[in-house]
């Protein structure tokens, strides 16, 4: 992709100023001056999703809002950014993901449904049904089976084939469901009371084991890693509400292996206190096996954590960052700004925090530390 080349530099200046957009010129609404993405969401960003590899030719990228909408854009090669298509569910969408093909997008909604967006025929049907919101929603594949999993806050994890109507298989969670990821042949569930499940997904789901979790607040994202020899899944990276992540291996070599780190926090305004946010969401690198962050403090941050070393962290925005993603290719870093209600309704002012999604050229700062932990 030219225009995002592998580093940041050329994709930086491409920015337009704000007082183009009409913006007031104190606002940090583009700290970075990355790119932005045409026609955002009306409401906050609760998910970015780039197309799988297997559409090398182009890159797209969907977007859930609680604006009840999900929207799909094309990331072209110029640098342009377009709006394709966008399609609407009865209540805010939580989640969504791809098919491994790039042909459809599968959405969870507080509707109580997950609904599956055919981008060729432009069909938008629904795949499934639970007794409460459907918080997740991931495509998995495997060798002997195609299936889409949700979870729900009706402490359910359902698999489903698309072609029918109730579920191929029904687990019942301790709790609501929260916060999941899948990498087949893994899948981490993380519920309410701070429970997390490990799933496996050869031959049919089937729970592998329950841990405590290495975090002493609420999960708000999770996120599997990949062995950089194997390329299988082999942990995951777990963030909270306390400006934490936790890095768990499944079969560590080394009990020291797993371990946490503070992250989106302040100074605070004295020496006793420290101000604590949320990280909202993880994502790793594909191809360096890095990871960003982002959180309430309206900050992203990039890490090794193999050197346990922070590479980057980004200036302040003036709202917190929702969502990120990272293209395939590895070179494009999506990432969302808008209102999570981590301050209330007091902290909302919807004159000023209108949601954007911005690119930016990142394969280059998502480079392994060359320093040994």
């Amino acid at each position: 992709m030219s225009f995002f080349g592998s580093t940041s530099s050329t994709f930086g200046n491409t920015s337009q100023s704000a007082g183009m957009f009409g913006a007031t010129a104190n606002t940090n609404y583009n700290a970075m001056k990355d790119l932005e993405v045409t026609s955002p969401p009306d409401d906050s960003v609760s998910c970015l999703k780039f197309s799988p590899e297997s559409m090398m030719q182009s890159t797209y990228l969907v977007a859930g809002s609680w604006d009840n909408n999900v929207r799909c854009w094309e990331v072209q090669q110029s640098g342009n950014i377009v709006l394709k298509a966008q399609q609407t569910h009865t209540g805010p969408v939580l989640d969504a993901d791809w098919s491994d093909d790039g042909t459809k997008v599968v959405t969870a909604s507080c509707d109580k449904t997950a609904k599956m967006w055919d981008l060729n025929s432009n069909q938008f049907v629904q795949i499934a049904q639970h007794d409460a919101p459907v918080k997740t929603v991931h495509w998995v594949k495997a060798p002997t089976y195609t299936c889409v999993m949700t979870g729900s806050w009706d402490k359910t994890l359902k698999f489903w084939d698309t072609r029918q109507a109730s579920p191929i298989m029904n687990i019942q969670l301790p709790e609501r469901c929260y916060v999941a990821d899948v990498k087949y042949p893994m899948a981490v569930v993380g519920t309410a009371g701070r429970g997390l499940i490990i799933y496996q997904l050869e031959n049919q789901p089937q729970e592998f084991r329950r841990i405590e979790s290495p975090l002493k607040y609420q999960h708000r994202c999770v996120s599997i890693f990949m062995d950089k020899k194997t390329n299988q899944p082999t942990g995951f990276a777990l963030g909270s509400i306390e400006g934490r992540v936790a890095i768990h291996y499944v079969n560590p070599t080394n009990p020291k292996d797993n371990f946490t780190f503070k992250c989106h926090r302040g100074n605070g305004s004295s020496n006793t206190i420290q101000d604590i946010y949320a990280v909202n969401d993880i994502s790793f690198h594909p191809v360096h096996g890095t990871l960003s962050t982002v959180g309430s403090d309206g900050r992203f941050s990039f890490w090794d954590k193999d050197a346990r070393i922070k590479l980057k962290t980004s200036e302040q925005f003036d709202q917190p960052l929702t969502a990120c993603n990272f293209n395939p290719q590895g070179n494009i870093f999506a990432y969302a700004t808008s209102y999570d209600w981590s301050k209330g309704h007091e902290g909302f002012d919807p004159q000023k925090m209108k949601p954007h999604i911005f690119l930016r050229g990142c394969f280059d700062e998502l480079k392994p530390s060359t320093k040994k932990s």
